[in-house]
């Protein structure tokens, strides 16, 4: 009972700021669903289709309550090629079993390993949305010509929508130094809205893009053969849809996390997600996950519980099926000023602060996870990237790390005392680290300030002991801690050592050993 009470307090608490926070978030999401159903090739209707589902699921399920889901642009990207050969009932397919394997995911519980990105690729990661953020926003100052060729604006048309455009940043930022009773950004799209509306200006505006007027989604099974061989063509995109959709909502997750001093419950947004693309698939939708850019929209906006998604993705229907005439209506300039102004509180500039002062791979791995996020549009590649590069650079530090200190006792035992983790990446240096062919007979390695971390470790240790055994030496292993000791009992045949077992000692007074 106690957790349904908690569930449903997340609907009324604060609900006049989430109410009014949904509504400038649905705004802000519409130019974007539709430009990146365009980018796919399919009908604006099904991206708008597609973000009402993902989000109501979403915002209803989800492990983040104020982050905003919906048809992506990163997803986006990866469907293009599956379209364009095959159509988009294959599309619906590959949504939907994208949907599954990320309820996989989520209930083998594998979102926790998003604990394993490092900050550098986390400031690359929303450094680089950032960029395409603002570079999408630039699509919006061009015009296309009768051929379909797009050109920049020139003259009045690009001076008025540039004054829009400063008009409305410049609201939403000095409005909330006055008053914070009302989004700024939604003063700001009805201010600027009504200034051009009212004063007949001609600049570009919803429906310029494309026309958002028609029906709610609709139950549709995928018109395609269900085989083997339609499994084989859209599992490879499912994945990597898959796999790219949830690094950004945990990614995007994490920075909400951040930004409100909150924990979001990873697991349970894989299983959202999931849900909300396999609903998706099922009513004719493209494939979608957490959207950084609407999410800072909304969350700038005061919106902080399920209610504001609930009603982003409830506004979003209402703008399709009575509101088309007035959406379409809005100037593109207003909701290019409120991305700009997203943009602007997404990058992390703090990270340019302290460039100097973090270490050079670090800096290396923010910029390579900027960049290839920025081109490639690829967020998994680029988390992968950064991930692989910042293990890379740790195995090195800590390869360099390994030391031995020698000495020989009165009964002209050879002692090697290990300092540091001995594992693939320091398995070369500690092997070098003893003379094989001038040590006495007897020799005692001392793993106390050490471990045996891996299959290379144990291969190292293997090695070293057949050197010292070709000469009729003898080699000892001392103060092994249990894991160490554990991994070499389970190589069990595959290594041949001579473990000393320490002595255990049991305090007075006290059922303990030690």
């Amino acid at each position: 009972m106690s957790f349904q009470l908690s569930y449903f307090s997340q609907y009324t608490h604060n609900a006049k700021n989430e109410v009014l926070a949904g509504l400038t978030t649905a705004l802000a999401l519409v130019p974007e669903v539709v430009a990146f159903a365009l980018l796919a090739r399919i009908s604006p209707l099904v991206g708008i289709g597609s973000a009402f589902v993902i989000c109501l699921i979403t915002s209803i399920f989800g492990g983040r309550p104020g982050m905003i889901s919906g048809a992506a642009g990163s997803v986006a990207v990866v469907i293009v090629a599956l379209v364009a050969q095959h159509g988009v009932e294959y599309l619906f397919v590959a949504v939907v079993l994208m949907g599954l394997i990320q309820i996989g995911i989520g209930l083998l519980r594998l979102g926790k390993f998003i604990r394993l990105v490092p900050q550098p690729v986390v400031y690359g990661f929303v450094n680089g949305l950032a960029v395409i953020i603002f570079m999408a926003q630039l699509e919006q100052f061009k015009v296309h010509d009768a051929a379909g060729a797009a050109h920049w604006l020139v003259g009045a048309p690009l001076l008025l929508m540039g004054g829009l455009v400063a008009l409305t940043m410049a609201i939403v930022y000095f409005l909330p130094r006055f008053t914070k009773a009302v989004p700024a950004s939604l003063v700001a799209i009805v201010v600027v809205s009504t200034l051009v509306i009212l004063g007949g200006l001609r600049t570009k505006s919803v429906g310029d893009i494309a026309s958002i007027a028609g029906g709610l989604p609709a139950w549709h099974v995928p018109q395609v053969p269900f085989t083997w061989a339609t499994l084989a063509l859209v599992g490879p995109y499912a994945f990597i849809m898959a796999l790219v959709g949830l690094t950004e909502s945990l990614l995007t997750l994490t920075v909400v996390d951040e930004m409100t001093d909150t924990r979001g419950r990873g697991n349970q947004d894989c299983v959202a997600q999931g849900l909300a693309n396999v609903a998706s698939g099922l009513t004719g939708g493209m494939g979608g996950c957490a959207m950084i850019g609407q999410t800072m929209v909304n969350l700038e906006s005061r919106g902080r519980g399920r209610l504001s998604g609930v009603v982003a993705a409830g506004a979003l229907a209402l703008f399709v099926v009575a509101g088309a005439g007035l959406i379409e209506r809005l100037p593109l300039a207003a909701l290019v000023g409120v991305m700009f102004m997203v943009v602007i509180g997404t990058f992390e500039w703090a990270s340019l602060r302290i460039l100097r002062r973090m270490p050079r791979t670090d800096v290396l791995v923010m910029l390579l996870v900027t960049v290839v996020t920025a081109v490639s549009q690829n967020l998994a590649l680029a988390v992968l990237l950064g991930v692989v590069v910042s293990a890379l650079a740790f195995a090195w530090e800590n390869a360099k790390r390994i030391r031995a200190r020698k000495h020989v006792d009165a009964a002209g035992v050879r002692h090697y005392e290990i300092f540091g983790p001995l594992f693939f990446g320091s398995a070369q240096a500690f092997g070098e680290k003893f003379d094989v062919a001038g040590d006495p007979a007897e020799i005692v390695i001392d793993f106390r300030e050490s471990r045996v971390a891996d299959m290379s470790a144990i291969d190292a240790l293997h090695k070293l002991t057949e050197r010292y055994q070709r000469l009729g030496k003898t080699v000892r292993l001392r103060h092994l801690s249990p894991d160490s000791r554990r991994l070499l009992g389970q190589a069990g045949p595959l290594i041949d050592v001579n473990i000393e077992e320490d002595p255990l000692y049991t305090v007075a007074g006290a059922n303990v050993m030690y």
